[in-house]
């Protein structure tokens, strides 16, 4: 499980086996983790963060995505 970046508190990794899916990231917070596609940005999934922290972590994404979108198609090579 490959760890793109750790922005705050917050490790955005994916796993090597996600290349069937389309380019997301998951973000990971002690025992938390939530999953978002990439195009367009949106949560998919989540488990154990507060909508609020939803949120902080979807702008986080947003103010990064060209490096995990770069970091997504360098790894899969899709």
């Amino acid at each position: 499980m490959p760890t793109v970046t750790t922005i705050d508190s917050y490790r955005f990794y994916f796993y090597s086996s996600d290349a069937k899916e389309p380019a997301h990231i998951h973000a990971k917070r002690e025992r938390f983790t939530a999953k978002f596609w990439l195009n367009p940005i949106r949560l998919q999934k989540s488990k154990g963060f507060s909508d609020h922290e939803l949120i902080k972590i979807q702008k986080l994404i947003e103010k990064n995505k060209v490096i995990l979108q770069e970091k997504w198609y360098e790894y899969f090579g899709t």
